[in-house]
């Protein structure tokens, strides 16, 4: 595309796709293609949903953008929707447009509530495109977790533990992505993160859990921080939320609105609290709810994980990971990955290239028996390469 800037750092390899439904996608040329990315992990109930378009189309007809002074009662509807799933009683939420600016707003609320300057993640976490977020050498305290799964106590995780001791009693909020880690698909062990939120709380900081990715069914439950067994103060919600729509959602727990009743803060933006937003927030969790699709991912990512795991060969799969629906893979190096993944478009699949790994988020509606097509042509590509070498 000549006059579209690209600065994603990835190849775009089909220019022009022309349809789509469910899990497929189709180029001008009648070609068609799975999509085991779901987008950019953004596709969770299948490309050109029915009941999504309707609902589009039914709030383009009423009011699409909301001023400062006026809104639509689809955002109180939506945000009980929300509260509802993530048991934020009397919670609030704010309705964003990326998941950036809902992780944004609440370090944001975190800082204005705190009086601290100083945010905590997980070295290997992805927090969104923002430098306030990207360039962490300064304001940020990084804990590196490597070290935490060699060690032969991490399933106990010693709160005395010199590098649990060494995290700063200044941090205004934790930032805990729960397993995407930049898209390498790696999970923390729980005792690890349950310490540092008790640290985080006995300090007086937030919990924040970044679910852009993780969230709305990805993991096999409705969010990624539910298999820790902790309870955030704030969730950025994203990706998912809107299959396919730009929309995010930034929840606030009861406590923390309690604070900024007596605190407020102002943010404000253009498309904060849109209708049309609001109103595929709340069809989306309604599709998931009546298809119960998040029982059947936490069903079924088991079987697709079982299959990719019989790819693993020490040669040209060296290890696959993943839970619920959220995988990823292995690979000796970055020319075989390219190989491969150019072979898999060529033969109609599509998943995420992320240099020696490959990165796999089908949407939660995908069969296995659609799945299973997408494993034997994988074997296939294997089989030749092995061939020609």
């Amino acid at each position: 595309m000549e006059h579209v800037y690209s600065c994603t750092g990835h190849e775009l390899k089909i220019p022009n796709i022309v349809g789509s439904q469910g899990v497929y996608l189709f180029d001008d040329k009648g070609k068609r293609f799975m999509d085991l990315e779901s987008g950019v992990w953004c596709i969770s109930i299948g490309h050109r949903n029915e009941q999504i378009n309707r609902t589009i189309t039914k709030q383009i007809d009423s009011l699409m953008h909301a001023g400062f002074c006026y809104s639509n009662q689809i955002l109180e509807e939506s945000s009980k929707s929300i509260l509802d799933i993530t048991n934020f009683i009397n919670g609030k939420c704010v309705f964003l447009c990326s998941g950036s600016e809902a992780i944004e707003i609440s370090r944001q609320i975190s800082k204005h509530l705190s009086g601290k300057k100083m945010s905590m993640t997980l070295h290997d976490s992805y927090l969104g495109a923002y430098v306030s977020v990207t360039d962490r050498t300064k304001g940020w305290y990084i804990f590196n977790w490597e070290r935490c799964k060699a060690c032969r106590e991490n399933d106990i995780c010693d709160p005395s533990c010199e590098a649990l001791q060494n995290i700063p009693e200044d941090i205004s909020d934790f930032v805990f992505e729960p397993g995407s880690s930049s898209g390498f698909v790696r999970f923390p062990p729980k005792t690890l993160i349950q310490n540092i939120v008790k640290i985080i709380r006995n300090n007086s900081g937030k919990i924040i859990a970044n679910e852009v990715t993780t969230g709305v069914g990805r993991t096999g439950k409705w969010f990624g921080y539910q298999h820790y067994d902790i309870e955030p103060d704030l969730i950025a919600i994203g990706k998912g939320i809107g299959n396919g729509y730009p929309v995010s959602v930034a929840t606030i727990n009861q406590a923390t609105v309690s604070e900024l009743e007596m605190k407020p803060l102002k943010y404000a933006q253009s498309h904060q609290n849109d209708p049309l937003g609001a109103a595929v927030v709340r069809e989306v969790i309604r599709e998931i709810e009546n298809n119960d699709l998040i029982t059947k991912a936490g069903q079924k990512g088991p079987v697709f994980l079982s299959e990719l795991d019989s790819l693993v060969d020490n040669e040209i799969v060296l290890d696959v990971r993943g839970r619920g629906m959220m995988f990823a893979m292995d690979l000796p190096n970055k020319d075989v990955a390219n190989e491969i993944y150019g072979d898999l478009i060529a033969q109609g699949y599509i998943l995420g290239n992320r240099g020696a790994s490959f990165r796999i988020d089908p949407p939660l509606i995908m069969t296995e028996a659609e799945f299973d097509g997408f494993i034997d042509a994988f074997k296939a590509v294997i089989v030749s390469k092995k061939s020609n070498t």
